[in-house]
């Protein structure tokens, strides 16, 4: 085994690089400021562009702007210069990433940007550079030391480059008003998706899955019918169809409690008068916070007209991934 102390370079490494976010700090002032309105005022796209490692994080900055609210795309210099410009309208905002400042391959397609009438924002660590003087709005990632002992690849700047672009992405979220149903809008394949987009209305037990009885229905049938469904709850309705109260396993328990005939007595005299119910529309992931909040296990869905139109219990949540 090598004696290498390599916790002791892990810590220095996370040091340092907290070092340039605080350094980062003092940068987020009336630069910031206009950088966020001009973007929030971007007709067009944000483009975002960058060689190297900076280009990783354009690309990453790019997606999460995508991602909260302000459309985004990133496109390589190098590609740029052969064609991949005409993605650039005079409506866009490109953000140019360059520690340096003096990146041949950025500085290339600069003046064609600025010959379309695109808005400019440089992100440098040099506000003297020839990238940040030809910026309409330059950002500065603050002068760091790498964390890399030889001083030279790129990690504490590439960090608050990175923190930098976040910066930007939740300041243009929260001034735009972006919610959380529009985030799950960009993300309908993940688990924030499911929780955010599925609906009541998905989920529940339609038609012939809906566990329903009459008023004047024997407690023995009643059971019947929640076996057949499998819900463990049945609604129950008057004569016009519509709900007038809910039986569920645990109204059984207290029956046989209190010593209850169930081969003779109504499904009126025992069931919850009193049931909670749910609309169609409401979202899935409301609907478990009621069902907590209630401590129940099921509830009947219910449509504008008062009749039940499905049933929904946690199971059915809980393999959706909503729970």
């Amino acid at each position: 085994m090598s004696d290498f102390n390599f916790v002791a370079v892990g810590l220095r490494v996370v040091a340092v690089e907290m070092a340039a976010l605080e350094n980062l700090k003092p940068q987020i002032n009336e630069q910031f400021r206009q950088a966020c309105e001009l973007m929030l005022a971007c007709k067009g796209r944000i483009v975002v562009t960058g060689m190297g490692k900076s280009g990783h994080i354009g690309s990453k900055m790019a997606a999460t702007l995508a991602s909260t609210g302000t459309p985004s795309f990133f496109v390589h210099p190098g590609e740029a210069s052969h064609g991949d410009l005409g993605m650039i309208t005079g409506q866009d905002v490109v953000i140019a990433i360059s520690n340096s400042g003096e990146t041949a391959e950025v500085l290339t397609i600069v003046p064609l940007i600025k010959r379309m009438h695109a808005k400019l924002i440089s992100m440098t660590a040099n506000e003297a550079s020839s990238l940040a003087q030809l910026a309409d709005v330059h950002l500065e990632i603050g002068r760091s030391e790498e964390a890399c002992s030889l001083g030279l690849a790129p990690t504490s700047s590439t960090t608050a480059t990175l923190v930098l672009g976040d910066a930007l992405a939740v300041a243009l979220l929260e001034a735009r008003g972006f919610t959380a149903e529009d985030f799950a809008l960009s993300h309908p394949g993940g688990s924030l998706g499911r929780k955010l987009l599925l609906k009541v209305s998905d989920l529940m037990h339609k038609g012939d899955g809906v566990p329903v009885v009459a008023e004047d229905t024997l407690i023995r049938d009643a059971l019947l019918e929640m076996t057949r469904k499998g819900l463990g709850m049945t609604a129950v309705v008057d004569a016009d169809g519509r709900l007038t109260g809910i039986y569920t396993d645990g109204d059984l328990r207290r029956c046989l409690d209190r010593d209850f005939d169930i081969r003779s007595m109504h499904i009126r005299d025992v069931m919850n008068a009193r049931p909670k119910t749910i609309s169609p529309n409401l979202l899935a992931v409301e609907a478990v916070a009621m069902m907590e909040e209630k401590k129940i296990n099921g509830v009947i869905v219910v449509g504008a007209d008062g009749k039940p139109v499905g049933a929904l219990n946690m199971h059915d949540l809980l393999k959706a991934g909503v729970v």
